[in-house]
């Protein structure tokens, strides 16, 4: 029966490459097992495979078999099923059983801009080329599941895996997640959104409980997934390492079976993150679909047939025979599991996507530079005309370090990285003289996770040296770029530890203020995911929020610096003056305190720690709203080198019922000399609810791209859901009849025209 079907297999191939050379699209045999016979419904072809399969082959599926696999079953020809890193480029071939490199010599990827960067371009179409781009990549790879996009919310920014994800706000994030899945699988590659849910800092992670009220659950951390799921359609999401009711969140009944594939309907396969799975008990009954991660070599050191002492392997086995364990939820787990085969490995007509191409380094450099968010440009020093400096200096560490290695499980060994020196250089190749001093000594290593940097980071002179070196370069240049902010080490942005302190590492705040004295000129470029303190602001004339922006990092900046692109991208989250001023205030509320239990928590490996979600929705600028703490740049902002005008906004009618829509229509034009793009943002106002509600909440936004004197009519659309809150008694969102207030802005702060209505 086995040759025969291997046969089978043999002979769909075979077929399939026939039709593929003929020019056609690959055609079935006939006579086929429903299960290989791609013309009949996926659910059949679920239930066809099912039932051929073996208790065995069925508990087989639902653990990994290596690092980054999971079998699929070999006696029907069902491939297995191999994951990958993202979500900003393809990490690199691991070995089978350990995280160190396989020393493969053609897996060095493109690197793609940081999440973050791309959330910084409110861009809904280049969310969906970087979506595609990256599953081009991961196809030609041959993998199936990409693990990412991040969408959980920034709630403070210590958070070390901030650069991951989108943002601060629910809203934003929803909207830029769905294109990035679409994306993706339209090359038959698996978006596999995380982490879900309440992954909101990497300190202690596997180790707290987090409390939270079902209203913030659901109006701040909880959109961006279900958007996912129910706009994008991901096929995977991938469970947290914390803790939520006192379960962890690869285990809890509430987050996966109530609302996940309860509420929202998700007949996807979801995965753990890699050792977020403690009991058989726990993860049994309604945990994930696979289980990765839980110690390669065994939940033993050294225990031969590693992946059968996995929680779901053996366990699983014994609790099916012995009655702990019901056939009816296995059976769910292998169907979920199936349909994710049946979309991907065993879809003859997925592309065979492309790798280090030129249209995907195109598309690094244009969602980078397009992600540059410009904070100030004092008196217009930019863009720099290359025509007429003759010295430019650029300081700053940052401007010759790799930044697509590091960070944790989102390091990359790339086919090329263009450094901000590099791409400033390459721009005034011929035109000027460029000259780099280091300025401070962050890092001085230059090997990482078996990737060796071409710059070496080693230094012999003291900060003190470094320092006034480059003041005294400065003083003679055009021009001085600092390029600066934080980096991937352990304690910065980095996966596993949160940031340490919320200033700018290494004594950067002395060489800024120091550089700022001898050059009118000073611009300064921050590399990071997160905000910093800036005691510095008033001293420097122009200041760039760049991010970790991959392969084409340097060429992205330079187009930026030099006018190539005018810079249209805006924060997607808020810059305090200072730490004391977010909404985390207390231990409580992070890192968490101590508890010397461990609730419901199964096989927890130490005592866990409470915390507490107490400052509720206000997070981000809904909280600086609130506290009328002025920020030192708002959620949404960002300047260009052109000018916008913005008419009286307007609406289609005065009033509305639940089950209408209305129309906010603001004519924007373009008032400058060059040509740009403005992110015009739509936000939602209730002054009469029953329940607290912040000042306003983004519920839109447009990117227009206008000529010099173009006008353009930006048009939003208001529905029920626009004027909604959760409503945790009735369990369901409620718009409350009354006045509201359409806003109309350049950010958070900068509005522009309100108009009132009435939901009657």
């Amino acid at each position: 029966m086995k040759i025969q079907k291997l046969y089978i297999t043999a002979a769909i191939a075979a077929a399939a490459v026939v039709s593929a050379c003929n020019g056609g699209a690959p055609k079935a045999p006939s006579n086929l097992p429903v299960y290989l016979d791609d013309t009949k419904p996926i659910e059949e072809r679920i239930e066809d495979a099912l039932s051929r399969m073996t208790t065995d082959e069925k508990v087989a599926m639902v653990h990994a078999q290596s690092k980054f696999s999971s079998p699929g079953v070999p006696s029907l020809g069902i491939p297995a099923i191999w994951c990958t890193d993202g979500p900003h480029g393809i990490r690199t071939e691991v070995l089978y059983d350990e995280w160190d490199q396989a020393g493969w010599t053609n897996d060095s990827c493109t690197a793609y801009p940081a999440l973050t960067a791309l959330a910084a371009t409110w861009n809904l179409e280049l969310s969906e080329l970087y979506g595609k781009s990256i599953g081009e990549e991961a196809r030609y790879r041959n993998k199936t599941v990409l693990l990412g996009p991040g969408v959980n919310i920034q709630r403070s920014p210590y958070n070390g895996r901030s650069f991951e994800y989108m943002g601060e706000d629910p809203y934003l994030s929803s909207k830029m997640v769905v294109p990035y899945i679409k994306g993706v699988q339209s090359n038959g590659v698996a978006a596999c959104v995380k982490h879900f849910a309440l992954n909101n800092q990497e300190i202690n992670r596997f180790t707290t409980n987090v409390n939270v009220d079902d209203r913030t659950l659901y109006e701040i951390y909880l959109p961006a997934f279900k958007a996912a799921v129910q706009e994008g359609g991901a096929w995977t999401l991938m469970s947290a390492y914390n803790l939520y009711k006192e379960q962890f969140c690869g285990e809890n009944q509430y987050l996966l079976d109530d609302i996940l594939r309860g509420e929202w309907g998700f007949d996807g396969v979801v995965v753990s993150d890699w050792g977020g799975i403690h009991s058989p008990d726990g993860v049994i009954p309604h945990g994930v679909d696979i289980e990765y991660g839980s110690w390669t070599n065994g939940l033993t050191m050294g225990k031969t047939n590693a992946y059968d002492q996995y929680h779901m392997a053996d366990a699983y086995k014994e609790r099916l025979a012995d009655g702990r364990a019901d056939m009816e939820t296995l059976d769910a787990r292998v169907r979920r599991i199936l349909r994710l085969e049946f979309r991907t490995n065993m879809n003859r007509e997925r592309p065979f996507g492309q790798f280090t191409s030129d249209a995907h380094y195109a598309a690094a450099r244009k969602i980078g530079s397009e992600g540059i968010v410009l904070l100030k440009n004092e008196g217009s020093i930019l863009p720099i005309n290359a025509s007429s400096v003759k010295k430019v200096l650029v300081v700053g560490e940052n401007a010759i370090k790799m930044m697509t290695v590091g960070g944790g499980s989102s390091s990359l060994k790339v086919k090329k990285e263009v450094s901000p020196l590099d791409g400033i250089k390459a721009k005034l190749a011929g035109k000027a003289e460029v000259s780099y001093e280091r300025g401070y000594i962050g890092t001085t290593y230059s090997s990482y996770n078996g990737v060796t940097a071409k710059v070496d980071l080693s230094e012999s002179r003291t900060p003190e040296k470094c320092l006034s070196d480059a003041v005294a370069a400065a003083k003679d240049a055009d021009y001085v770029i600092y390029v600066g902010g934080l980096n991937k080490e352990e304690g910065q942005d980095c996966e596993g530890a949160d940031r340490t302190e919320f200033n700018l590492p290494y004594g950067q705040d002395a060489v800024i203020s120091a550089l700022a004295k001898v050059s009118k000129n000073l611009v300064v470029i921050n590399i990071s995911g997160n905000p910093y303190a800036m005691p510095w602001v008033n001293e420097v004339p122009a200041i760039i929020q760049d991010w970790y922006l991959g392969s084409e990092a340097g060429n992205s900046l330079a187009d930026v610096l030099f006018g190539d692109v005018t810079p249209s991208g805006k924060l997607p989250f808020t810059f305090p003056v200072a730490y004391e001023d977010c909404p985390i205030r207390t231990e409580a509320q992070y890192p968490g305190i101590l508890s010397n239990a461990t609730g419901g928590a199964t096989d927890v490996p130490t005592r866990i720690l409470q915390e507490q979600y107490s400052e509720g929705i206000f997070v981000g600028y809904r909280w600086y709203e609130k506290e009328s703490i002025k920020p030192m740049f708002p959620f949404g902002y960002g300047l260009s080198y052109t000018t916008f005008e913005y008419g009286q906004a307007k609406i289609s009618k005065t009033f509305m019922t639940a089950s209408q829509t209305l129309t906010v229509t603001v004519p924007v034009t373009n008032t400058g000399k060059v040509a740009g793009a403005e992110i015009v943002q739509l936000y939602i106002a209730d002054a009469e609810a029953s329940v607290v509600r912040p000042a306003k909440e983004l519920k839109g936004f447009d990117k227009v791209s206008l000529k010099p004197g173009e006008t353009k009519t930006v048009s939003f659309t208001i529905d029920a859901s626009a004027l909604s809150f959760f409503d945790a008694d009735k369990h369901d969102w409620v718009a409350e009849p009354g006045k509201f207030t359409a806003i109309v802005a350049a950010s958070s702060e900068d509005i522009k025209s309100c108009v009132d209505f009435e939901l009657k």
